[in-house]
């Protein structure tokens, strides 16, 4: 096993602070896009699950790996004229045209995470890599769990990887973002349902983080999710079934629709 610790020891711990995760949700709330406040939040209320899941994580067979090759995730992410030479259907394939169409790259989150660590000490650990493995991941879950980018769905995928690696963070958003969206939609919809649904998800599939991300890649998509264990989103699906049916985008929750489609006044924006 490589030299590298668990944790640095000039790490200190900061204890949990819901106050500040507050904030940083507000600043969320006021705008989703803003990817820095989500670091913020997951800091403010990191406990020691986390360590036990990055100790975990690096007694694997992938996680060794990691530790001996020290690749870059997100330069394999975003070789997209290569993973375009994968399959039709495969993971890799589906993650470009959802990259694309979505305007992200995987180098984009780590942007936002520098952000935030701005000024703030580095740690080469155990602790640090694994962080950038769930950072680096993240819309991996999005391509697998079948949740979009809407804003329940972002709720969902966090609910699912609350359950893959414990943390108080993520699950915070999770709940606290669908109380935004069950708030500004009057409560008509099964948001929350959705939201557990995500979370007993992720609870009962394998770890997505923990996977050979280039073999994962290469894996046809409905393969991949029957091996991994990930269940068809259906709650979510019935939530943007009923939402369309009202003439509400889910995909567009802060649109003229919603507002329209609600008494109670504008939709608040959910993360």
């Amino acid at each position: 096993m490589n030299a590298i610790p668990l944790s640095h020891p000039d790490r200190t711990e900061t204890g949990l602070r819901p106050l500040k995760a507050w904030r940083h949700f507000r600043n969320l709330i006021a705008d989703k896009e803003d990817t820095e406040q989500v670091f913020h939040i997951i800091e403010a209320l990191r406990d020691s699950r986390f360590a036990k899941s990055a100790a975990a994580f690096f007694q694997t067979a992938e996680g060794k790996k990691l530790l001996a090759e020290r690749a870059y995730l997100p330069a394999m992410l975003d070789d997209h004229d290569r993973l375009r030479k994968l399959p039709e259907g495969s993971v890799g394939r589906i993650y470009v045209d959802f990259m694309e169409r979505e305007g992200l790259t995987a180098q984009g989150l780590v942007d936002e995470f520098d952000k935030f660590r701005r000024g703030q000490p580095r740690y080469d650990d155990m602790l640090e890599l694994y962080g950038n493995r769930l950072r680096d991941t993240h819309d991996l879950f999005h391509i697998l769990t079948g949740y979009g980018r809407d804003a329940l769905g972002e709720q969902c995928v966090l609910a699912f990887s609350y359950s893959q690696t414990p943390s108080w963070g993520t699950l915070f958003i999770a709940w606290a973002g669908a109380r935004e969206i069950h708030k500004g939609l009057g409560g008509r919809y099964a948001v929350y349902a959705a939201v557990r649904e995500g979370q007993r998800h992720g609870r009962a599939a394998q770890q997505i983080a923990h996977q050979n991300i280039e073999a994962l890649l290469a894996e046809p998509l409905e393969a991949a999710r029957k091996r991994l264990g990930i269940a068809e989103p259906v709650v979510y699906k019935q939530v943007h079934a009923a939402m369309r049916a009202d003439g509400i985008d889910p995909y567009d929750l802060l649109g003229t629709q919603a507002a329209a489609a609600k008494d109670e006044g504008p939709l608040a924006q959910a993360a």
